[in-house]
């Protein structure tokens, strides 16, 4: 398999990240349910004062209030004390929910299970990410064969006793001698890159400083690697510096970071964000260039020609750069390279280009678009492997290089896969496998018996044979099908009146496919309702549905997310006293708009780390990126659409929102925190019933990284007031 390092177009914001949204810890299975709204805690909550300023912004004409500006500024000792002062009204508030002790021992408990990730192999040795339970961070192994005894080549626990330096990412080098790796403070996006010999297991003196939204590719002579960097951001500015300006350089071990190399860089696009990656056999070098977000690339190739001996002096040539399209090297097979892409084929389809004819009569379909989208793909044991969605379920198909077929791998059941991995000279291919009653297992098919073996098993204290989930369509209010996961017990009563929580991302292309976690196990213990819906703005049905809800489409995601929720209550399910919404990072976004649109249609919201103010995010830190799948307030005719959903603008002095915790973290180099400052701060002043709006802000955490001890305190805060709030007692 070719590792595809570039962190570009699809999963921007991180898939991990996106589905925050799981479950917590529980123990007991009776629900006692409070009638209509359910109780407060007795605790009266008193919230900080927050400033106000007088600032009016103009935008082509329309004037927009901006009193909590000030919160931008991320050195302010004033925002340094009003972000102390909501922490501890939350956690005075949190602290009368009997809930929140007994759901986190139970979490902990349901956590404490090893966990492995999809290994890959190098110089016949497979490398792999492993956690005995309730580690911080995984620690990274290699193992010499299927069943021989693996060893730690990297524990990133043993470098910060508080866990914030975080292991950002690694690869081994081609003959298996070096581990390239990446650390990150408190998880932010901007990380360090270090070279540790794997023989003596030391550290080399090499240091590659303000890497970020990269990974790391290394040449076949071994010598050095391919990564991509951003400019030093000013001093104190590393929070909320824009990310513009990056390039591809190549690093020479034993050198300084100073003197390396630039591969390739464009000026004239500075929002652009650019990236490289190598194939297996160490020919090719792929550079891939990426407006933000957007899922259209441009795609060049360098010709390495000898891989013991690398041109690096090897010109840039384009391969496709009309940047019509998706197109993602999956590999190759000597001057044969094979793509994925969007070029006619909306779900996808795979083409073969035979280097250094790039002439687009010459392509070949080797897997033409299907009505299924294809999710991923790879190459492995001399084959081409497809990842599809058949609506939003995965299946794995096997094709030649000349697009014959194979047939398909057999997978445990109704689920889904990721991490595909594989070797064109080795006939074997790992992948994981989950679903919401599955814990993530990997395993490895071998080409010649046609069988799937599991890898390691992981062993879980949740018996799941008392659950079950369903897949359901309904219609949004512009008839458009859309499909929903429930999960519940089984022979559930349809009376309204279980606790329910719905969660959703709807954005960036990325699909939400059915996964396990400790939290909705949790969740479902208690008597608990989960329910995922695969808005618009995904990519579940290809790049047609990703198009349908961006831009000045973004209303349809919204619209998606309340229709799933009416279907809930119009079923018997739930109703609005006992439905919460939950949501992180774009998922955040949704669910501000959402609670802003219709506040009368749920008990208990949760939007973590959201894009809250549509009108700036674009200023700060990665959110010039998101540009295409927003639009910018920059624009006049994109303004109007952003301003019509924007979370902070969109809220109204005397009305009653759900029950609200919002979450944070204040290394947030990503969706800077000023967002959830601005939105709490906004709803508490409007707020115009009893019920609760709280921030929770984490120190020493990123938006995509949190050590396993605080995401269970986190977690378990959040579904606690979650399950508080919807009458669970």
């Amino acid at each position: 398999m070719m590792r595809f390092v570039f962190a570009g177009s699809r999963g921007y914001f991180g898939r991990a990240a996106s589905r925050a949204a799981v479950s917590l810890g529980a123990g007991a299975l009776a629900v006692v349910l409070a009638s209509a709204v359910p109780a407060q805690t007795s605790n009266a909550l008193h919230y900080p004062p927050t400033r106000r300023d007088t600032i009016v912004d103009d935008y082509f004409g329309t004037k927009v209030p901006a009193p909590y500006r000030w919160f931008e500024d991320d050195n302010s000792p004033e925002v340094a004390q009003w972000v102390d002062a909501e922490n501890a009204a939350t956690e005075s508030y949190l602290a009368t929910i009997p809930l929140r002790v007994e759901l986190q021992k139970r979490l902990t408990a349901l956590w404490n299970y090893e966990k492995v990730g999809v290994p890959y192999r190098q110089a016949g040795h497979l490398f792999f990410a492993k956690n005995s339970g309730l580690q911080n961070q995984s620690v990274l192994y290699e193992q010499d064969g299927l069943t021989s005894q693996s060893r730690a080549l990297l524990d990133p626990n043993a470098l910060s006793p508080d866990g914030s330096t975080a292991l950002a990412g690694s690869a081994a080098s081609p003959n298996g001698e070096y581990l390239a790796y990446g650390l990150s403070q408190g998880g932010s996006d901007f990380e360090e890159l270090h070279v540790r010999s794997l023989g003596d297991g030391g550290d080399l003196a090499d240091t590659v400083h303000w890497v970020k939204f990269s990974g790391i590719a290394w040449t076949n002579d071994n010598h050095g690697f391919f990564y991509s960097r951003f400019p030093a951001p000013a001093p104190g500015q590393a929070l909320t510096a824009a990310a513009v300006n990056q390039k591809v350089y190549y690093h020479v071990l034993g050198t300084p970071d100073a003197t390396d190399r630039v591969i390739y860089q464009r000026p004239d696009l500075p929002d652009w964000f650019v990236g490289a990656n190598v194939t297996d056999d160490g020919r090719f070098a792929f550079i891939t260039l990426v407006h933000g977000t957007e899922t259209k690339n441009q795609l060049f190739y360098m010709d390495l020609k000898d891989p013991a001996h690398p041109d690096l002096s090897a010109p840039v040539r384009p391969l496709v750069a009309d940047g019509d399209a998706e197109y993602a090297p999956i590999g190759n097979d000597g001057d044969t390279v094979f793509v994925q892409t969007t070029n006619q084929a909306p779900n996808r389809r795979i083409i073969a280009i035979v280097l250094p004819d790039t002439a687009r009569a010459h392509w070949r379909t080797v897997v033409p678009e299907a009505k299924s989208v294809i999710e991923a793909s790879t190459l492995a044991g001399g084959r081409v492997i497809a990842q599809y969605l058949d609506d939003v379920k995965s299946k794995i198909a096997i094709f030649g290089t000349n697009g014959s077929v194979k047939g398909y791998v057999a997978l445990p059941g109704i689920g889904s896969v990721g991490g595909l991995s594989g070797r064109m000279d080795t006939p074997e291919l790992f992948y994981g496998f989950t679903s919401f009653l599955y814990p993530t297992t990997v395993f490895r098919y071998d080409f010649t018996t046609g069988r799937s073996t599991p890898f390691q098993t992981p062993q879980v204290a949740f018996d799941p044979s008392r659950y079950e989930t369903r897949q359901v369509f309904y219609r949004s209010k512009d008839g458009t099908r859309v499909p929903m996961f429930i999960t519940a017990a089984k022979g559930v009563k349809l009376d309204g009146s279980h606790p329910t929580v719905l969660y959703a991302y709807g954005g960036f292309d990325i699909s939400i496919l059915p996964s396990f976690s400790p939290t909705t196990a949790a969740w479902l213990e208690r008597g608990g309702v989960y329910a995922v819906a695969n808005l618009r703005g995904g990519g579940e049905y290809g790049e047609a549905w990703h198009r349908a809800g961006m831009l000045d489409k973004k209303q349809n995601v919204f619209d998606d997310f309340i229709a799933a929720a009416e279907y809930l209550i119009h079923e018997r399910y739930t109703s609005p006293a006992h439905l919460a919404i939950h949501g992180y990072s774009n998922g955040g976004l949704l669910v501000g708009a959402v609670m802003d649109q219709r506040p009368d249609l749920f008990a208990a919201a949760y939007p973590g780390a959201g894009v809250m103010d549509m009108l700036r995010y674009q200023k700060f830190s990665a959110g010039v990126g998101w540009v295409p799948e927003y639009g910018s307030s920059d624009d006049s005719a994109q303004f109007r659409t952003l301003i019509k959903y924007s979370p902070v603008q969109n809220l109204k002095r005397g009305t009653c929102y759900p029950a609200t915790i919002v979450t944070t973290a204040d290394h947030d180099d990503r969706v800077v925190p000023s967002h959830s400052y601005k939105f709490i701060a906004a709803l508490q002043a409007d707020q115009s019933c009893a019920r609760p709006v709280i921030i929770r802000v984490e120190t020493k955490t990123s938006h995509g990284y949190m050590p396993t001890d605080k995401r269970i305190a986190q977690l378990a805060d959040v579904w606690a007031f979650t399950a508080w709030n919807l009458g669970m007692r």
